[in-house]
């Protein structure tokens, strides 16, 4: 019992890690707002695949690319699962350098109602009367800013889904957190390959676009601040519950939406207020009902 409650505290502590660094991203790619977004994905992509899948073969050689062939399930999933999580960047780089950091933090609130409905229709997993409340609640905030605003919130909605679907599809697979994220890497590295070289030729590439070294350093940095916490997400979300990764979820957008408001001066009116009160007060009501429910288990 102590061994498995040791693992479960290791993996909620790299998922809170995850979820902070990710919230505090915004500061780091408005520091990029005048490279291209699909630029910035380019190399994102370029340099985290240099760094994870070259530290992988310096340790394994080849052998943790072996392990996961001989899966044969895990090979289709990792692929679709870089996918989302490339879609999921390139939509967030692009908000963020747009002026959309607070629909942006909207997505990663709905986000976790994604990742608790996928755990209750594809995992099985059961929830109380209270959190089916909560969901509803949140449901009728994001409901209520669509109304407000006379269309769907696109940007939210988008990386809310691809998130959520990529955070499903790596519990599915039965691979490690650095291997996986080393073949997710190399499944996305040529078609980024390719966009870095068509940009540097010209059309609106990092290296030779006359921004100074400091872009140049802050691209490459770029590959190394996103292999950590996805790494720190991968491994924590097989190991805890989908609909406790759900809860802890709410850090990043939090503080990404404090980011928009308070540093980036983006409006936030009482009639957006409303809605986001309404999927906090979910919130509230699905952290008290799993805390009460763990101390009731607990006696």
């Amino acid at each position: 019992m102590t061994a498995v409650a040791a693992v479960d505290r290791r993996g909620v502590a790299a998922t809170v890690a995850a979820f902070v660094a990710w919230g505090l991203f915004p500061l780091y790619w408005h520091l990029l707002r005048e490279v291209p977004a699909l630029q910035i994905i380019a190399h994102r992509v370029v340099w985290s695949a240099v760094l994870v899948v070259g530290w992988l073969t310096l340790c394994q050689g080849g052998g943790w690319l072996r392990r996961i062939a001989a899966q044969p399930r895990a090979l289709p999933t990792l692929a679709a699962s870089s996918v989302l999580i490339s879609f999921n960047w390139g939509l967030y780089i692009w908000a963020v350098n747009n002026g959309h950091v607070v629909e942006s933090s909207l997505g990663y609130f709905i986000n976790p109602l994604v990742s608790v409905l996928l755990g209750v229709l594809v995992l099985g997993e059961r929830l109380t009367r209270l959190q089916w409340v909560s969901v509803v609640l949140a449901g009728l905030g994001v409901a209520w800013l669509t109304w407000q605003t006379g269309r769907a919130p696109w940007i939210a909605i988008g990386l809310a889904t691809s998130f959520g679907a990529y955070g499903l599809l790596r519990k599915l697979v039965q691979v490690d957190a650095v291997p996986g994220l080393g073949l997710e890497s190399l499944y996305l590295l040529l078609p980024a390959l390719g966009l870095v070289a068509w940009g540097e030729t010209g059309h609106g590439g990092g290296f030779h676009a006359g921004w100074g070294l400091g872009t140049d350093l802050l691209l490459v940095l770029g590959g190394v601040i996103t292999a950590g916490p996805l790494v720190g997400f991968a491994y924590g979300v097989r190991r805890i519950p989908l609909s406790l990764v759900g809860l802890l979820q709410y850090i990043a957008p939090t503080l990404q939406l404090l980011l928009g408001v308070v540093v980036f001066g983006e409006p936030f009116g009482a009639a957006r207020a409303i809605g986001f009160v309404l999927i906090w007060v979910g919130l509230v009501a699905f952290i008290g009902d799993t805390l009460l429910r763990t101390r009731r288990l607990r006696v």
